[in-house]
């Protein structure tokens, strides 16, 4: 597989690697375990997940995970994926998730992460992005929004967790 690198001069995108393991089970916190990650990690788990999301990108699978790099020295401020299928998706669309590490957030670098993403999304067939969110969670709602993202139907998952939907015309992002 070849190096994937997005950046718009403030962050960069590039999937995600085993020796970022250490600075992501540091930048967990309980947002990130509570919106994100389903369960604290450990050094085990978040390994085996890295080493799958890395085979993804190599076979094109449907799952492509980036980290969200910041600076000359790209230190990991958070993580963002792109699904091309999964429960409730259409063909066409791909869901979009993400969170950033304590100390990044506030900063506008989520919204940054969903632009370039989309654009990666549009540029690999995708037609509609998607971001599912929890009720409770206003910041992730706030991040699709500034992303032009438009509120859609709410939806229940198999285990009757409600998620409100926010759509992107992929056409649109492409440009």
């Amino acid at each position: 597989m070849h190096e994937v690198k997005l950046s718009d001069g403030i962050i960069t995108l590039s999937p995600l690697r085993v020796d970022d393991v250490e600075a992501h089970l540091a930048g967990e916190d309980e947002l990130l375990v509570r919106w994100l990650n389903g369960g604290p990690g450990t050094r085990e788990g978040i390994e085996a997940y890295f080493r799958h999301c890395r085979e993804q990108w190599d076979t094109a699978g449907p799952l492509r995970v980036f980290g969200i790099r910041m600076g000359a020295d790209e230190v990991l401020a958070g993580t963002i994926d792109l699904r091309f299928a999964g429960e409730g998706l259409a063909p066409g669309q791909v869901n979009v998730a993400y969170g950033l590490y304590p100390s990044w957030r506030g900063r506008g670098l989520a919204t940054r992460a969903v632009l370039l993403v989309s654009q990666y999304a549009a540029s690999e067939g995708g037609a509609e992005a998607v971001i599912q969110v929890e009720p409770e969670n206003p910041a992730s709602a706030a991040v699709a929004q500034r992303a032009g993202f438009t509120p859609c139907k709410p939806t229940h998952s198999t285990d009757d967790t409600r998620f409100d939907w926010y759509i992107r015309d992929l056409h649109d992002a492409a440009r």
